[in-house]
């Protein structure tokens, strides 16, 4: 241990410790833009500069050492952050009413903070990209802070973005559509300022409500309730959820489902054809198929290993499907008339619907994907205070769900919500605790043995693409010792999607995932199988899970990208 003094607190930490890390143990923040408590350090901004000995140095670099006097706001400090903010905002853009960043910009934000009232501008005209669905990259925005590149590269493993000649770009400046960009959205999560952004829809949902011809439905996320929150000034998970299905009621919507009800459905489909895998010896390990980030990391750099996908489609294409018909055949309603919005905490679920293939209903099957932060502006627009809202039960038919359709928001969750129907169908036992905790966490690989009356099967789950590419190099090579492996393409699973709320950080996710099994443990049904509207979906409907309607609506195939 390490004394130093900072700001005259005499303040005890560890040797490996940064300036930076002891000063906020001492209670001083130094602010930064490139440096993120997720992330490694950058050193790139010089925002963090402090008062070392008489020595101006970088706090997030500088480690602790013996006789260290630092002072961390200082006439000297304070002239050299604020030229070397100038400096960033010399050459960005000043249209901060039209950036989606708007009053959630970090550097914005450390603007005011320091006072900087003026400054030489001299805008540089780079390009805008938006050759993907699902993400907007406006580079003439960047402050070069390294974030989006490190994870990119370190974290997901995917290496679409690089620092070359002074810029952070793309490989080969390509456009990010021709990358092997997998759409997860974490390099816009991690981006101080709006370089990277969803591609903003909302217009395309107030046109479709306007229209007194289309019936608009929406279906809900199970990582969305507990982040929303955050985006109206609500603590995490402190929305009740039937007060939410009343604003989204507010917002023009003419029903509202959940698409944990399709997550139920999922576990039953899946689960069954885990189980057909497993006694007529089909392709092991059979890899889940939920996660749009996922599909496309595979596809691009391991189509040789499609067959080890499971066939469902995601819980947001199978309600897609669904609702254009089986719903669309009860209701009476003209499929041709119906909106289908999924509201997800996923950038690559844009990308997903707008898949050649979903369209199985012979419609698209889902119309337009809105991000949790995009509900969230819609709903400051509409100016909802959700406390003096009268709750709003789900509509039915596909509103309905269990606890274990609610986990699949976090990482381990679709494999827990397998795992408590697999067990009760094979063994015809009932669960004495529903809880498969070893499966639950936010570490980069959970493995787990479950005992099915005799048969031991062996499950894994990862957590971000960095841990997915680790499995998949076993599987690549024949030694994956798994039977079933569930992948989350973002880190800590659906509730750090690259669509919630910013900032996500490791803190942020796990006080989401606390509020989804929270919620789970609260639900008096818990295993998909209990849930009543999909045991009637397959009495009147789909007859059994694999069948043959089910293969047509609720199952794909998936095909190697050429990058």
């Amino acid at each position: 241990m390490i004394s130093v003094i900072v700001n005259g607190i005499n303040v005890t930490v560890p040797g490996s410790y940064t300036v930076m890390q002891a000063a906020a143990l001492a209670g001083f923040e130094i602010p930064s833009l490139c440096n993120h408590p997720d992330l490694q350090v950058q050193d790139r901004c010089k925002i963090c500069v402090v008062d070392i000995n008489g020595e101006l140095k970088t706090a997030c670099t500088e480690t602790v050492a013996p006789g260290m006097i630092v002072k961390t706001f200082t006439p000297r400090v304070l002239e050299e952050k604020r030229k070397n903010l100038k400096q960033i905002l010399r050459v960005h853009p000043q249209d901060c009413l039209q950036c989606a960043r708007n009053q959630n910009c970090e550097l914005q934000a450390l603007s005011a903070t320091l006072g900087i009232r003026s400054f030489e501008h001299k805008l540089l005209q780079l390009p805008r990209d938006t050759s993907t669905p699902s993400l907007i990259r406006d580079q003439s925005k960047c402050i070069l802070c390294g974030r989006c590149v490190e994870v990119c590269n370190d974290i997901q493993t995917v290496g679409a973005l690089e620092i070359k000649d002074g810029i952070v770009g793309t490989v080969d400046y390509r456009p990010l559509g021709e990358t092997k960009c997998v759409m997860c959205g974490q390099c816009a999560l991690a981006c101080p300022v709006g370089a990277i952004i969803e591609n903003e829809e909302i217009d395309k949902f107030l046109a479709a409500v306007a229209d007194p011809d289309t019936v608009v439905v929406t279906q809900i996320a199970p990582a969305v309730r507990v982040a929303v929150a955050e985006e109206v000034g609500m603590r995490t998970g402190s929305l009740d959820m039937l007060q939410f299905v009343a604003g989204l009621r507010q917002l023009g919507f003419d029903y509202v489902f959940h698409t944990n009800f399709t997550a139920d459905l999922t576990i039953l489909e899946e689960g069954n054809e885990l189980l057909k895998r497993l006694k007529e010896g089909g392709v092991l390990p059979m890899l889940t198929s939920c996660s749009p980030g996922w599909i496309n990391f595979i596809e691009t750099f391991y189509p040789e290993q499609l067959d080890h996908l499971s066939t469902c489609k995601s819980p947001q294409q199978m309600f897609g499907s669904l609702v254009k018909t089986y719903w669309a055949e009860k209701q009476g309603v003209d499929p041709a008339k119906i909106y289908s919005v999924s509201i997800m905490p996923c950038t690559a679920k844009k990308y997903e619907a707008a898949r050649p293939e979903m369209n199985d209903s012979g419609y698209r099957d889902v119309d337009l994907v809105l991000t949790t932060r995009e509900v969230g502006k819609l709903l400051r627009m509409c100016g909802i205070r959700f406390k003096q809202l009268e709750p709003s039960n789900f509509d039915s038919l596909m509103g309905a769900y269990t606890g274990a359709g609610v986990i699949f928001g976090a990482s381990g969750g679709v494999m827990e919500a397998a795992l408590r129907t697999v067990y009760e169908v094979v063994t015809g036992k009932a669960l004495a605790d529903v809880n498969f905790t070893m499966v639950r966490g936010i570490q980069g690989i959970k493995e787990a043995e479950v005992d099915l009356d005799g048969t031991v099967v062996k499950v894994a789950v990862a957590n971000s693409l960095g841990s997915a590419r680790q499995l998949m190099e076993q599987v690549k090579a024949g030694t994956s010792p798994y039977h079933f492996i569930e992948v989350m393409c973002c880190p800590g699973g659906c509730i750090g999607g690259g669509g919630q709320p910013i900032p996500s950080t490791v803190a942020d996710r796990t006080r989401r995932i606390n509020a989804i099994y929270e919620e789970d443990a609260r639900l008096p049904l818990r295993k998909s199988h209990d849930n009543p509207e999909v045991k009637l979906l397959y009495d009147d409907f789909l007859q059994e899970p694999l069948g043959e309607k089910s293969h047509k609506l609720l199952h794909t195939h998936y095909t190697p990208k050429n990058q």
